[in-house]
């Protein structure tokens, strides 16, 4: 069977960078995903998953108070634990990256600057 689209683009909700990954996280928005991901992948299609951790928005800057450390240090901390959490139970991510990456910055402005033109 094939697959009527040349290329599926499959991504889930990006998680904040705030706190840990919980399993109601991993039952309600990724394994979904995962297991769609993955059937298409048995059917031999052309599926690439993209999730990440969103380093931008006020829980961050919540959790950063609380902590009394910076909103960077927050970031830094969950992403790589959430990203840890995500290996351990097996998501099937081809890229788990960073809304704060120079390319995420990029695309989301090429985005939306062609929308606009439209």
């Amino acid at each position: 069977m094939t697959s009527p689209h040349k290329r599926i683009l499959v991504t889930a909700a990006l998680p904040y960078a705030n706190g840990k990954i919980h399993l109601g996280h991993l039952a309600g928005a990724y394994l979904p995903a995962d297991i769609y991901v993955r059937y298409h992948r048995s059917m031999k299609h052309d599926v690439l998953f993209i999730c990440g951790s969103d380093e931008h928005g006020v829980p961050i800057t919540i959790t950063a108070e609380a902590e009394k450390i910076t909103p960077q240090a927050v970031v830094d901390r969950y992403h790589a634990e959430n990203r840890a959490t995500f290996a351990k139970f097996g998501m099937s991510f081809d890229n788990y990256s960073r809304t704060s990456m120079p390319l995420h910055h990029d695309t989301a402005k090429e985005f939306f600057l062609k929308y606009h033109e439209a």
